[in-house]
């Protein structure tokens, strides 16, 4: 009996945990800067100003090289991973946020379409960015 009482019990703890909160969809209205492959700022039109102009948002799911490196190929690869991104988002008809939520440098983090195609996956493809979902991040540096 204490079993299936200790057993009850963490069943309902663990159906009271819940994910991070996530905020829907927007749809970006302008793009201010692009700071490497995986962050940039935009405006949000559909938002009040307080938290829709000159947001930082970083891509949800994968990590790019660092434009301050660790060493020259990191730094190399971070450039060539802005460029690609500035270029798709500069040229977009369309970005769309999805699946927002708040990262640990109170960042937007969301995932990114661009003319209905994954900017993430677009990376990964390109091998400008690898796969991450926290933690300890991999070394560029070889």
């Amino acid at each position: 009996m204490t079993v299936v009482k200790f057993l009850l019990i963490l069943l309902l703890l663990a159906s009271n945990i819940q994910a991070a909160p996530q905020y829907g969809t927007v749809t970006v209205s302008k793009v201010i800067s692009v700071y490497d492959g995986d962050t940039f700022r935009v405006n949000i039109d559909s938002l009040p100003p307080i938290v829709g102009k000159n947001i930082p948002i970083r891509v949800n799911g994968v990590d790019a090289p660092e434009i301050r490196g660790k060493c020259q190929y990191e730094k190399n690869l971070a450039l060539k991973a802005r460029d690609f991104v500035r270029a798709k988002l500069v040229n977009a008809k369309e970005i769309k946020l999805t699946n927002l939520q708040r990262g640990k440098y109170f960042r937007v983090v969301a995932n990114v379409v661009v003319d209905g195609v994954s900017l993430e996956q677009e990376l990964l493809d390109n091998k400008l960015a690898y796969e991450y979902s926290g933690g300890k991040k991999l070394s560029w540096c070889r």
